[in-house]
């Protein structure tokens, strides 16, 4: 029998922060990404598949192309670094939020190993005040965009059999269970493995070719989910070709509307279609989407069931909205519009992460990031949204002294 992943994070007593402000929280990053190795695919898919694996292709000129089935190649670009900056100083806008900083490595600071697995990260996730993590991919995240189910169930059973291997033992990194949905049999195979496995949630896209959630075609992945106690993630820009947008502004384009916006659709589709009335233990999650879009679709969803009852089938027993405040979540790394309008979603559905280590997100600046939207909370409503609500959601043991918070 298969060593299950060893979570048992209450036996590491080494894991407190570095950060002095967040000492007092049980902190969960909801949002956190693994560099891969090159051969994460080639070395664990069946031989057929290997001409077919995402790549990188050098052309005449020297520029490197990130090729992939069912996208568009992209040019690989290095995000700009001043290495002339020291650690403790921080780039700020003109809103007072805190962002990256450029990494001295010449003054002995901490360093980005890009998020690979090693010492490394957990050196980096002390720096930043992080107690665990919720890992997604980085190279994985194109496990879903090829038009052939066949090749999207191979590379997700590989990257899962690459997170086993690599995190397996370790205490403070739950990695996901990638799903291919398209091929529904072959889907409910891989939760009901990860589950025997130890893995904590699954990932899916956003966005299935064909086909949207909201059809009972999709009902086995929701009942295997319910029974194994598995929730579900919807990370933004999967399941589609985010770099849809070209031109000018093409990049904000893209972040907003083709990245960001795609959890919109799942979360629609979930809340109102009679789904978590099936099956009533099933959860879910959309991830690095920000909160600030949710008080809107709340009401939306609301509305629109209202004026349109008479054509909503089957009947609701709840409204859209209090489906969501029952089983759904979403994490951030920085949303002010979501924090100012918490009531209107609920403390208790919101989750933090720090998009580690991608320059988007808020390592390695979280203590100063969580202050900022912070400041008219509550200590107990800081405690769920950094942390406890994570713990929760994904069943993290938690820690003896943050127990009588949660």
């Amino acid at each position: 029998m298969a060593t299950v992943l060893n979570h048992d994070i209450a036996a590491a007593p080494d894991v407190a922060a570095d950060k002095s402000a967040l000492k007092d929280f049980f902190v969960v990053s909801a949002d956190g990404h693994v560099n891969e190795p090159n051969d994460v695919w080639s070395a664990r898919v069946e031989p057929r598949f290997r001409e077919r694996l995402p790549h990188v292709k050098v052309d005449e000129k020297g520029r490197k192309w990130f090729v992939a089935e069912g996208i568009r190649p992209s040019m690989i670009r290095e995000a700009p670094r001043d290495l002339s900056v020291p650690v403790d100083e921080f780039i700020k806008d003109a809103g007072n939020e805190t962002y990256r900083p450029s990494l001295d490595r010449t003054k002995g600071a901490m360093f980005q190993n890009q998020g690979g697995f090693s010492a490394d990260r957990y050196r980096d996730m002390d720096y930043d005040g992080v107690d665990a993590e919720i890992v997604f991919p980085n190279k994985g995240l194109t496990n879903w965009q090829s038009p052939d189910p066949e090749l999207n169930v191979a590379m997700c059973a590989a990257w899962n059999d690459w997170a086993f291997e690599a995190f397996g033992g370790h205490s403070r990194s739950f990695p996901s269970a990638c799903v291919a949905p398209a091929d529904i049999p072959a889907a409910v195979r891989e939760i009901e493995r990860s589950a025997d496995r130890g893995f904590k949630f699954v990932m899916m896209p956003p966005l299935v070719k064909g086909a949207s959630y909201n059809q009972s075609v999709f009902d086995p992945l929701w009942d295997a989910l319910s029974e194994t106690g598995l929730p579900v993630t919807f990370h933004a820009g999967t399941g589609k070709d985010p770099r849809t947008a070209g031109g000018d502004g093409g990049a904000i384009i893209n972040y907003v509307v083709h990245a960001m916006n795609t959890v919109l659709e799942p979360t629609v589709q979930l809340c109102s279609s009679g789904v978590f009335d099936r099956f009533p233990k099933l959860k879910f999650a959309t991830i690095e989407a920000g909160a600030g879009w949710l008080p809107y679709a709340l009401w939306a969803m609301d509305h629109g069931h209202n004026c349109f009852a008479f054509w909503v089938s089957p009947q609701l027993k709840y409204k859209p909205s209090e489906y969501f405040r029952m089983h759904g979540h979403a994490s951030f790394e920085t949303d002010p519009i979501g924090i100012e309008l918490l009531d209107r979603v609920g403390v208790d559905n919101l989750l933090w992460g720090n998009d580690y280590p991608h320059i988007e997100g808020s390592w390695p600046n979280s203590e100063k990031a969580i202050a900022s939207w912070s400041k008219n909370l509550t200590q107990e409503q800081i405690a769920k949204i950094v942390g406890l609500n994570s713990a929760k959601l994904f069943n993290i043991p938690i820690p003896q002294k943050f127990a009588a918070a949660a």
